[in-house]
């Protein structure tokens, strides 16, 4: 495993892909791991010089040079992640990145150029330039590219069409006839100029000396003026005096006469509150006697009847405590009874859920039996078939032998038969074995299996096994 840490310069970034990263990372410095691929990029600004060749709408070609200063952003993230996908695997001075700024260039500059006529392209060479700007940044965007700084010098004819140089002679003839047009102006100007002035002179020393007499007549006017304004607010203000006077003499004289009612009113209402005062200590005396004999009263019917009172909620008092003592004893007894009940009920649920879990852990494990069983058996079978080949008629036909199946086939036939009481029959082949001993009885044997066999196929339609040999249909029973 290979580490490297890497630094980028002051106007470079690192580009780090791969293991751990899902898209790109950016960074300064960092760590560079296994698995892992870094690119360092630059992102200084750069100087492309064009030439760009443009057609207006009158189809006339002019050249457009230009030099424009291109850079990534490098205060946007996103832009400098544009930068680092698209343009930093190149140089930023290969062809590739030149010619993709170029082909922006040109594009917006055709396309706008190609809506203006050429005489709106020259008059209007500022504002031309800064919607070429506008219109090339638009699509630098998509980059991470920003115009750092354009430069558009002035619109240069193609070769062979020489429309701005006879724009330039006509705009120095129109200039040149325009300055003759001016200073014979000028002469005109100066000459009427010269009459003029005299003229005003004149007429503007005339004019100050009748606005003068005009001014000292309005200005002794007005000098009279003030002086009958200044007479007649000095009148105004002696009569608004008096008149003040006159009011506080009457105000004063309505203070006194009110002063007076008050005073008298004051000395009425003092010897009638006198009066009021003794006749309110005089009741009082007498509610005072009154309740004297008020509370002798009570007292002495009172204390008789709060006796007899007592002695009627002692005795209530006596009465409900035996009632509620006789309540207790009964809800007592029902409360354990209920518990008794209670008891029982739980121990008869226990015993019940006890015997429901026997009987459940009994069927679950007579299930597991089975299942164990099955599965024995399962494995039994497989084996005995893989024994056999993956023989299935061999497989059923041991199964049949070892499980008594032919025995139980004959001996139901013979009680079948028994019960018909038939004709026997005895199968024999023609050939007697010249030789006694023990081998004829178990040639006999084998003599007979053949008949019986053809017998259980003609009853049961089941074929011996393959290994105990084929029935013909031409096999000779007597």
């Amino acid at each position: 495993m290979v580490f490297s840490y890497k630094v980028a310069n002051a106007s470079e970034y690192l580009a780090i892909t791969g293991y751990g990263i899902s898209d790109v990372k950016l960074a300064k410095k960092g760590w560079i791991l296994p698995g892992q691929s870094c690119t360092v990029f630059d992102v200084s600004p750069v100087n492309y010089t064009f030439e760009v060749q443009a057609m207006s709408a009158e189809k006339l070609p002019f050249l457009l040079p230009a030099v424009f200063t291109i850079g990534p952003r490098a205060d946007d993230p996103e832009s400098l992640m544009k930068y680092a996908k698209l343009i930093s695997p190149h140089d930023k001075l290969s062809n590739h990145v030149k010619e993709l700024v170029e082909g922006v260039i040109e594009g917006e500059t055709r396309v706008l150029a190609a809506s203006m006529t050429m005489e709106e392209i020259f008059k209007g060479t500022k504002s031309f330039k800064q919607e070429v700007f506008e219109k090339v940044q638009l699509e630098l965007n998509q980059f991470g590219l920003l115009i750092y700084n354009a430069n558009v010098k002035q619109l240069v004819d193609v070769r062979g069409h020489e429309y701005f140089s006879y724009l330039g002679q006509k705009t120095q003839q129109e200039a040149a006839n325009q300055a003759k047009v001016d200073v014979a102006e000028a002469r005109m100007k100066g000459e009427i100029g010269a009459k003029q002035r005299e003229g005003k002179t004149l007429q503007n020393a005339s004019k100050i000396d009748a606005e003068t007499m005009v001014y000292s007549k309005q200005r002794e006017g007005e000098g009279r003026k003030e002086e009958v304004r200044v007479r007649t607010e000095v009148k105004i203000f002696e009569n608004n005096r008096e008149a003040e006077v006159a009011e506080a003499d009457a105000e004063l004289a309505k203070r006194k006469a009110e002063w007076a009612k008050g005073a008298r009113v004051a000395e009425v209402e003092s010897e009638k509150a006198v009066a009021i005062r003794e006749a309110e200590l005089q009741m009082e005396v007498e509610r005072r006697n009154a309740m004297r004999q008020t509370e002798k009263l009570k007292a002495e019917k009172l204390s008789q009847a709060i006796v007899d009172y007592e002695m009627k909620v002692q005795e209530a008092n006596w009465k409900l405590y035996k009632k509620q003592k006789e309540a207790e004893a009964q809800l007592y007894e029902q409360e354990r009874a209920a518990e008794a009940r209670k008891a029982t009920a739980e121990a008869a649920f226990f015993a019940r859920r006890q015997e429901a879990e026997g009987e459940l852990y009994a069927k679950k494990k007579e299930a597991e039996g089975l299942v164990t069983l099955a599965e024995a058996q399962g494995i039994y079978l497989r084996t005995l078939l893989d024994a056999l080949g993956g023989n299935y008629a061999a497989l059923r036909d041991y199964l049949m032998i070892n499980g008594g199946m032919y025995q139980e086939i004959a001996k139901t036939n013979a009680d079948a038969v028994r019960g018909l009481q038939p004709k026997i029959s005895i199968w024999t082949n023609d050939r007697e074995a010249s030789d006694g001993g023990a081998m004829k009885e178990v040639a006999g044997v084998y003599r007979m299996l053949p008949p019986l066999f053809k017998t259980v196929q003609e009853q049961t339609g089941m074929q011996p096994p393959a290994w105990m040999g084929n029935l013909n249909d031409d096999a000779s029973t007597n």
